[in-house]
This record gives C-alpha cells, sequence and structure tokens, in this order.
C-alpha cells in the first residue's frame, strides 16, 4: 500500500515538474515574442512620427504662403 502511495505521489511530483517546464519554455517564447512586438511598435511609433512632422511642415507651409 506505501509504495503504491508513493509511486502515485512521484508521478504527480513528476507530471508538475514536467508542467513547470513547459510552462518555463512558452514564458521564454512569449517573452521573445513580446519584445518583437515592442520593437515593431518603437518603429511604427517612429514611421507615425515622423508622418506627422511631415504633415505638419505642409500645414505650416501652407499657413505661410496664405499668410504672405
Amino acid at each position: 500500500m506505501n509504495g503504491e502511495i508513493f509511486a502515485k505521489l512521484e508521478q504527480k511530483i513528476q507530471d508538475a515538474v514536467d508542467s513547470i517546464e513547459m510552462l518555463k519554455m512558452e514564458n521564454e517564447e512569449l517573452k521573445a515574442e513580446n519584445a518583437r512586438f515592442q520593437q515593431e511598435r518603437e518603429e511604427w511609433e517612429q514611421r507615425l512620427g515622423g508622418l506627422l512632422d511631415k504633415l505638419q511642415s505642409l500645414d505650416t507651409q501652407t499657413g505661410d504662403s496664405n499668410n504672405g
């Protein structure tokens, strides 16, 4: 009886360890994916900022030519 209980406990512990290892791997994958998304977002923000600067420059030029 004790041997059977010990075997069940051992299996549950092994299952828990396996689950933890899988979660660690998934966590690392998600961290890498998050880093890629952050980099992509920064690139989009820079591009958007550049476009907004161009639009603002055009607006300023248009305003200057209307006043002149």
